[in-house]
């Protein structure tokens, strides 16, 4: 073994830009292509966005422009504008920035003077422009290099500042921004900034109501069981009610920054509407029943809020202020007096609220009686027959790097040969395999009694530990891997079915995707190219020329662990499974699960993405369907 030495030049000393570019995680979490709503790409957009709400939370600036073209970004804001003689500083030195002086920001998501330095660092492209009092001055940069440092000059522009971006291909691989996810993005700083105005490529994110208006585009009026609560104080917002689905349902924000993994202020929510439950209707309800089917939103404003990591997807443990309460005992004050007095004066809610509470607690105990049993059937299954190939890390380990643990996943199988293939090839650090056996039941208006009666399904909710909510969930990606035929898209389907209607907050919160494998492979002796459709294969033969071998991969079993390890790893291709804000899941499953119709038929016939004579072939069973991702979820 060579021997390793350890002296002065194994020292070294990185710049800002360096340091970021070496490091990314550390800055904007994972990377990704833009296929999840936490990739980077959308990072660096709202570290920028962040600056431009600070202006506006200050009281300068109504409006924010941002403009996408061709992986290209653009935001504006009509605010101060960075004082002219620090434009240079203000992106590329760590450490320097406005923010500091708790005067100018008092409550700003934004305190480490690190975000547009990482947007400058892993850029391509960066380009500022500060405008101030009719001078303007701007800055290039070329991956945190600066190009051009231009001289101020005078303008007739309002003042503001001016970024654009355009993220580095070389970081960012195969990146491509997602209207969807930039619109969910939009609607939130609209929601969460009253009378602040955005417009991207054309449309406008303008909100009167704050987390009121955010409840209502969320979800649908005939599904409530009571009118929309929405409370507001100092510091504090609060929107609530239940609907009729399964699950608990949040969306928390700390000055103005979706904390999508929740933390310390939405952990005081819940324990605040569960005692002021109790105590209003004097009953010792369980939490559960009174949490279940929740949909909710809050919001709080804190000075110098402590998050968990630079992403700021979780809040820490601090207090409101100096000489001031902890968030916890601030939120449940807040709660447990505007809640307690709401339904007070308002009994007909108040008399909603509980049946929907006692419903749940019939719901629970009518299961009671098999969960043991399930339990029991589920330890005993993992155990013996092998159904779960575990990874080492995963998605709720209280310890560990981040990345890694946002990179954890499961790929959900049918069948020996393709769960074989992807088990001897996959990551055994990141990733893990469940193989389903045969069919999984239609579980269309079922109640979740099934969950624990079907062992197929009772295995899964185990194997991802979601029995009791998303709290535990063991990994970041459940990857729904079927094969490309009529046989495969049921499956798929079917599990599409069972999330969707016992486990929706799995969805919603961006954690199950569909896995894309090759249709083709196309070689000669000098290459081989793996086409994901009929013209990525025209081009990969205009490409070898001459006349290639062409195999058709009808299943997942016919690829070696040796060709999937390609697919599994950096470039893997995942669809997330998207569920619309606006869409009926009720609606949705009862067209792709319930009695066939010709109109189904069609779209079935019209989105497998198989080849149309295969489909032909086979004969249409009832519930069969191809992608819904599009069409609705």
């Amino acid at each position: 073994m060579a021997k390793i030495t350890y002296n002065e030049d194994n020292i070294r000393s990185l710049d800002w830009r360096e340091h970021i570019r070496m490091r990314p995680g550390m800055y904007i979490g994972k990377l990704g292509d833009g296929s999840t709503p936490d990739d980077g790409i959308y990072v660096l957009v709202k570290e920028v966005i962040d600056n431009c709400i600070d202006e506006f939370v200050m009281g300068h600036g109504k409006a924010v422009d941002i403009s996408i073209e061709e992986g290209s970004v653009t935001i504006r804001d009509y605010g101060r504008g960075i004082p002219l003689g620090k434009v240079v500083d203000c992106v590329s030195k760590i450490n320097t920035g406005g923010k500091y002086d708790s005067k100018a920001f008092k409550k700003s998501v934004g305190l480490n003077g690190v975000g547009t330095k990482a947007v400058n660092a892993l850029s391509d492209y960066f380009k500022v422009q500060a405008i101030r009092e009719g001078k303007t001055k701007i800055a290039e940069f070329e991956r945190g290099e600066l190009t051009n440092d231009a001289r101020v000059k005078k303008t007739k522009e309002n003042n503001g500042t001016i970024i654009t971006f355009k993220p580095d291909k070389t970081v960012f691989k195969n990146y491509k921004f997602r209207s969807d996810f930039l619109d969910n993005q939009l609607w939130n700083y609209a929601f969460l900034n009253s009378g602040l105005k955005l417009n991207y490529n054309g449309k406008s994110y303008y909100s009167s109501k704050g987390l009121l208006d955010l409840l209502t585009k969320k979800t649908n009026k005939e599904n409530l069981r009571y009118p929309i609560i929405h409370l507001r104080g100092e510091d504090i917002e609060v929107a609530m009610t239940h609907a009729n689905q399964y699950g608990e349902q949040y969306y928390s924000f700390v000055n103005g920054q979706n904390t999508t993994q929740g933390g310390t202020h939405l952990n005081a929510f819940r324990e605040a509407v569960v005692k002021t439950v109790r105590d209003f209707y004097n009953k010792n309800y369980d939490a559960k029943d009174i949490r279940a089917s929740i949909v909710a939103a809050i919001s709080v404003r804190v000075e110098e809020p402590v998050f968990e990591s630079q992403t700021k997807t979780k809040l820490g443990s601090i207090n409101m202020g100096p000489d001031s309460p902890t968030v916890r005992s601030f939120i449940m004050d807040f709660l447990t007096k505007k809640l307690d007095n709401f339904l007070h004066q308002n009994p007909e809610v108040a008399k909603d609220l509980q049946k929907r509470i006692m419903q749940s607690e019939r719901e629970r105990k009518e299961i009671a009686g098999i969960k043991k049993l399930a339990n029991q059937r589920a330890k005993k299954a993992n155990l013996h027959n092998k159904k779960l190939r575990d990874c080492r890390v995963h998605f709720n380990d209280k310890r560990g790097d981040q990345e890694i643990k946002n990179g954890t996943m499961v790929f959900i199988t049918e069948g020996d040969s393709a769960s074989g293939s992807i088990t001897k090839a996959r990551n055994v650090q990141t990733q893990a395999v469940f193989s389903l056996r045969g069919k999984p039941l239609n579980c269309f208006g079922l109640t979740k009694k099934v969950v624990y009666q079907n062992e197929e399904f009772n295995l899964l909710q185990h194997a991802l530990n979601i029995e009791d909510g998303l709290d535990d969930l063991r990994y970041n990606h459940v990857i729904i891997a079927t094969d490309a035929d009529v046989d495969g898209m049921h499956i798929r389907l079917l599990l599409l079915t069972f999330f969707l209607q016992f486990f929706p907050d799995l969805v919603r919160n961006g954690h199950l995707f569909i896995f894309e494998t090759p249709l083709f492979r196309v070689r000669d002796k000098s290459k081989t190219i793996y086409c994901y459709s009929e013209s990525e294969k025209q081009a990969a033969i205009r490409e070898l020329r001459g006349k290639p071998e062409i195999t058709r991969f009808k299943g997942l079993g016919e690829i070696s662990p040796g060709e999937f390890g390609a697919f599994i790893g950096d470039d893997i291709r995942l669809e997330p499974v998207i569920l619309n804000e606006d869409s009926d899941l009720e609606g949705i499953l009862k067209y792709y699960m319930g009695k066939n119709t010709p109109s189904r038929q069609e779209f079935i016939i019209g989105n497998l993405k198989v080849e149309k004579d295969e489909i032909e072939e086979e004969e249409m069973e009832e519930g069969e369907v191809a992608e819904v991702a599009e069409a609705g979820s």
